[in-house]
């Protein structure tokens, strides 16, 4: 092997990094592939190669990174998730629209994907067909490069897709095994007939079982059944086989390379297969994940890896790995999403308080990125069993009473939404539309009904107010800042029609911005609502990441009261779901003050708190 030389090459920062990390990682690598000593040395090569690829400037930011290790968790990070062609056009429009996202407080900015993908098959940017270029449309891999160089010297952090688990089928190895090429076929999951894939369908659960049933495709042309979990353009990797290990994660670092700060791992649960499980959260994708950690660390320990997990916290928090061996920096609160969601539908706080018991409890270094909306659906992905305890509610009629609730079928209900992945057998379709529409403004600007209005840009903050009341990162979609309605121009789009998630993908309305100072406009309200809220946050000790934070009863299960302590400085939050004036509060002597508005109060326990509204007060 190689190591030797490896490891005697220099005694750079490299080489120190490396030597730290060798053992864990030969130790991890070798006992996953099977003591391969050839793939392993091509490995340690690559690292050596990104490395040496690394410019002055991001080498210089990860020794400072390294020397401050909390740098991400200042609690005056906010993000923002946006699509480059439907913000701005292209990645130079996005640096020249660069003010306006620091004036929105942003300075964690996550671009959707934008890597080539085929047009029509391209499942919004997640069937990658080369990972190292851009999408001709969004601009170039050095227009790419100039915007992260930008938003360095702006202080904002870049995050990026990395999808780990499939390539398109136009990638050039999919090509290559298409054709036979020897070699190219390992690289995903090939079979001569369908007797293997039959047995891996008898435990693995379809990901889109309505819009693409089943987890293999038959390929004519060729005549072999090819594992693709997502949609049939979409090849499954097989990460059993060291080469594909090795060229992914070139592939990212060559990202970092870029200056992206963050790197999204999409559907990392997923990125193992065995025969005769679920195919998902297997040992090895750890082991992978661990890995993937200790290549970063090694070759540019300012970049963080995120992982999208999409299950509740108990098997989201395995994905932060150990204090001693950590895997992802950050993962995402997918669970509060949907509870939040659910909680506003049916005006009963108490499974949001279960949920953020359960999150006060995990320990205080990991770090979550709490959104309410972003590029996906809304899953209802809630606990059942405890709802079937507590309410007696059958799973399948619940979600069918949310997602009427949310596309406006329920009597009295002012929110505008769409369905996902209908699949009335088993009601368990998914909810599309932007946070304005599900809040119910959308509704109450074409009623022109001003009350109505005051009443969903209070139940908007509201929202916004609680997701930034949690401990991590808050994440804006782009356009809520602005109170942006679902776009229905989608129907009209033959390549976008069958996929309701573009709903909420509508270009980024420029008009409705230019009202964004204007406070007697829902935009301004929402807008200047939103900063009020964002500043409040980055200059509270109590919004600290490492802040206690816990629930508490309020009196009333309308209301959730969510408690954080900083030192001797205490908050208490909250937050009426209800559409209903609602008196709540924690027994808290002394004085308190409300932060967003003001008003003062002598003692907590019977606070009026507005329909959708809420409360942050601050003992004096």
């Amino acid at each position: 092997m190689m190591t030797n030389k490896q490891t005697s090459a220099g005694t750079g920062p490299f080489e120190a990094r490396l030597a730290g990390n060798l053992d864990e990682l030969k130790w991890l690598y070798c006992e996953l592939y099977h003591n391969d000593a050839e793939a392993f040395d091509r490995f340690l090569e690559m690292l050596r190669r990104s490395y040496d690829q690394r410019k002055a400037a991001l080498r210089a930011q990860d020794e400072a990174r390294t020397a401050d290790p909390s740098w991400y968790r200042a609690r005056d990070i906010l993000g923002m998730m946006l699509y480059v062609n439907a913000f701005a056009g292209t990645l130079k429009g996005v640096e020249g629209k660069l003010d306006y996202i620091r004036e929105c407080g942003v300075n964690y900015l996550h671009l959707m994907p934008l890597l080539e993908s085929p047009k029509g098959r391209s499942d919004g940017g997640y069937a990658v067909s080369d990972f190292r270029a851009v999408q001709p449309d969004l601009g170039t891999m050095a227009d790419l490069e100039h915007l992260a160089d930008a938003c360095r010297a702006e202080g904002v952090r870049l995050c990026l897709d990395f999808v780990m688990n499939h390539t398109s089928e136009d990638h050039a190895w999919a090509k290559k095994a298409r054709a036979g090429e020897p070699g190219y076929r390992e690289r995903y999951f090939f079979y001569d007939s369908w007797d293997i894939p039959r047995e891996f369908e008898k435990t693995v659960p379809q990901v889109f079982p309505t819009t693409a049933p089943g987890s293999f495709t038959w390929l004519e042309d060729c005549k072999q059944v090819v594992m693709t979990n997502f949609y049939p353009y979409q090849w499954d990797l097989n990460y059993a086989n060291p080469v594909v290990f090795n060229d992914m994660t070139e592939n990212l670092l060559f990202l970092a390379n870029r200056g992206i700060d963050v790197i999204r791992l999409d559907a990392i649960p997923y990125i193992w297969k065995e025969l005769g499980t679920a195919c998902r959260n297997l040992p090895q994708v750890h082991t992978l994940s661990r890995m993937l950690r200790l290549a970063v660390e090694t070759v540019c320990p300012g970049v963080l890896l995120l992982g999208e997990v999409v299950m509740e916290p108990v098997k989201v928090a395995p994905y932060f790995g150990t204090t001693e061996k950590p895997e992802c920096h950050m993962l995402y609160n997918v669970t509060t999403m949907a509870t939040t969601w659910h909680t506003l539908a049916t005006g009963d706080a108490s499974l949001l308080k279960r949920q953020m018991e359960a999150v006060c409890a995990l320990p205080g270094e990991f770090l979550f990125l709490n959104y309410l909306r972003c590029h996906d659906d809304i899953g209802w992905g809630l606990d059942y069993p405890w709802l079937r305890e507590r309410f007696g509610a059958d799973e399948v009629a619940h979600k069918k009473y949310l997602n009427d609730y949310f596309t406006g079928k329920w009597p009295g209900s002012p929110a505008r939404g769409e369905l996902y992945n209908d699949d009335p057998r088993l009601g368990d379709a998914r909810l599309c539309g932007t946070t304005a529409s599900l809040c119910g403004l959308e509704a109450a600007d074409g009623e022109e009904d001003p009350v109505k209005v005051e009443q969903a840009v209070s139940c908007d903050l509201t929202l916004h107010a609680f997701m930034l009341s949690q401990s991590g990162i808050p994440v804006l979609y782009s356009g809520d800042e602005v109170g942006q309605f679902n776009d229905c121009a989608y129907h009209d789009d033959p390549e976008k029609r069958e996929d309701s998630r573009y709903l909420h993908r509508g270009a980024f309305r420029w008009d409705l911005a230019e009202r964004r100072k204007d406070p007697e406009t829902y935009q301004g309200k929402l807008f200047l609502g939103l900063r009020r809220l964002e500043e409040i946050r980055a200059g509270e000790p109590c919004f600290d990441q490492g802040a206690e934070a816990w629930v508490e009863e309020s009196g009333d299960r309308r209301v959730l009261a969510l408690c954080r302590r900083q030192g001797d400085r205490e908050l208490v939050c909250l937050y009426n779901f209800s559409r209903e004036f609602v008196t709540a509060g924690v027994q808290r002597p002394g004085s308190y003050t409300e932060l967003m508005y003001g008003q003062k109060y002598d003692g907590i326990g019977q606070v009026t708190l507005y329909p959708c509204g809420f409360a942050w007060l601050l003992r004096d």
